[in-house]
């Protein structure tokens, strides 16, 4: 396998933690640290991973799913979304309980995850209060603030700067074409909703400029290849951005779509006629019946919406009663983040969760308990002892050093310190903090302190555990135990050393690690 990759590709990318930051995987290098004549010196498929041995010695671990992995982006094209036309949401539109949003991580995933592929999600119940729409986007991330501010209100308004702030119909668009870079979120959470007409629509813009690709190839190579002038102003703005309709990627896939009528200035450059033909005939594409998707928003729903590629639209509605809805701005990339993140949580906690049930079953260095219910029994009593969350995931995890990595529980047992405390930390710190790792990573030298420092602690130890603490250094001397007892972890460390020598009792009941997962998802990077 290695002859099919370049070598510096390959040591670029070693996953080890000389090389990569544990906690967010930055890199520790610069490309030109690596040698001018670096070499494979050997390499070997086994367990799953490519292993390689360097030329200058250096060793890389690289799984050979992750090798086999396709090349990927940044979910912002047409290739990650699913082009939608109003049909397809029969059976209803996304939509969720802000309630349960709130509390419950699949159900937020599941919002954030429909925004992303399918452009949009309705929250249901947000509290019909002034400002609500902040509280949703910092949800998820950041507000984007604009010359309208953090936040704004539609409604009818005596002076507009902007025919939203009217009962007009306004047809689909995109928000703030002129802006560089634009808004890529829009909010809308419905306060008041009583008049008549003023429902809203959107549009899949992706699905609409992939119609006229189809249809009219030169169409839209002169709407990706044409900088359009979008400008806005008024008594205290004057803004612009030259940018085409449709934007796609250097391979070509569409990324993004603005359009917006009302916003468009002189176009002066180009093939004016060509422009405007296309042009034309995507405005017909957005207008298609069956691409505008119609629904009507009530008091206390919140609307999300990719503003770089779904238009959205409104009916005209009669003032013989009060619409009032509140908007703000936000990015995508809070939203991509956070979503990854539950993500990464979702698939770091079944990794955890595997690691109980599989390996965890196993025999618990010549204890008469199973590594599982050990570390079960460890959390549990920390709950009992009213720990704080971060002690009792320490607890839980405080072992998991002993699973994988290149010594095993077995070759302490053997004679052979396999250091699972700093290898443990050291895993645990891609998910979690110093107020989790360092307790782990110190519980083996707490063993050793406490055997230093408290009378009769040593005779509590059963005959296992008498045998690791010769393997890994015996009790500590007087100015290592002095030292240890400043580290900054030491006392949350002797904790969960106490809660560890209490957690060997056959047949004890516990929760299972489902029980714990709230908890670790909580302290989670």
């Amino acid at each position: 396998m290695t002859e099919q990759l370049p070598p510096y590709w390959l040591r670029d990318n070693c996953p080890c933690t000389d090389c990569r930051d544990p906690r967010n995987g930055q890199k520790l290098f610069q490309i030109d640290d690596l040698p001018p004549d670096l070499t494979v010196a050997a390499s070997t498929e086994i367990d799953g991973n490519l292993e390689v041995l360097w030329s200058d010695g250096h060793r890389s671990r690289y799984p050979l799913a992750w090798l086999a992995e396709e090349a990927d982006g940044d979910g912002r094209t047409e290739r990650d979304k699913r082009l939608w036309a109003a049909a397809d949401f029969a059976r209803g539109i996304p939509e969720a309980d802000w309630a349960a949003y709130l509390t419950d991580p699949a159900e937020q995933a599941a919002v954030l995850g429909a925004v992303h592929r399918s452009g949009f999600a309705v929250l249901r119940g947000v509290p019909t209060v002034e400002r609500q729409v902040l509280r949703v986007a910092e949800s998820f991330g950041y507000v984007r603030v604009t010359n309208y501010g953090e936040l704004f209100d539609v409604r009818v308004e005596p002076d507009p700067n902007n025919l939203a702030f009217t009962n007009r119909t306004i047809a689909p668009h995109t928000d703030n074409p002129y802006r560089d870079p634009v808004p890529t979120l829009q909010l809308l959470h419905c306060l008041e909703n009583s008049a008549t007409g003023g429902d809203s629509g959107l549009v899949d813009g992706f699905k609409a400029a992939a119609l006229l690709r189809e249809e009219s190839p030169e169409d839209f190579a002169t709407l990706t290849r044409t900088p359009v002038p979008f400008v806005f102003r008024d008594r205290r703005t004057e803004l612009r951005a030259d940018r085409p309709l449709i934007e796609v990627d250097p391979l070509g896939r569409i990324r993004e779509v603005r359009f917006n009528n009302r916003s468009i200035g002189t176009l002066r450059t180009g093939d004016l006629g060509a422009f405007y033909s296309a042009y034309r005939r995507f405005a017909a594409i957005t207008l298609r019946p069956e691409l505008q998707l119609t629904f009507r928003l009530g008091p206390g729903d919140c609307l999300v919406f990719d503003n770089t590629r779904l238009l959205h639209a409104r009916t005209a509605f009669q003032q013989d009663g009060h619409r009032h809805l509140q908007g703000c701005y936000a990015d995508l990339d809070s939203l991509a983040s956070t979503l990854a993140v539950l993500h990464r949580r979702t698939a770091a906690l079944d990794e955890l969760a595997e690691l109980f049930a599989g390996e965890g079953a196993g025999e618990y260095l010549g204890e008469a308990v199973t590594m599982a219910e050990h570390m079960l029994q460890a959390a549990a009593a920390a709950e009992a002892a009213g720990a704080p969350d971060h002690l009792v995931a320490a607890a839980l995890l405080h072992d998991i050093g002993h699973f994988h990595g290149d010594l095993h529980g077995r070759d302490l047992m053997e004679g052979q310190d396999n250091r699972h405390s700093h290898s443990g930390a050291d895993r645990l710190a891609r998910w979690f903090g110093p107020e989790v790792t360092e307790p782990v990573r110190l519980h083996v030298a707490a063993k050793r302190y406490l055997c230093a420092v408290e009378p009769g602690y040593r005779a509590k130890l059963s005959e296992a555990s008498e045998y690791t603490l010769t393997v890994q250094g015996g009790p500590m001397g007087g100015a290592e135990a002095a030292a240890f007892a400043e580290l900054p972890g030491a006392v949350d460390a002797v904790a969960v050393r106490r809660w560890d020598e209490q957690a060997k009792e056959p047949g004890l009941a516990t929760p299972d690690f489902q029980y714990y997962r709230p908890l670790l998802a909580s302290l989670m990077h």
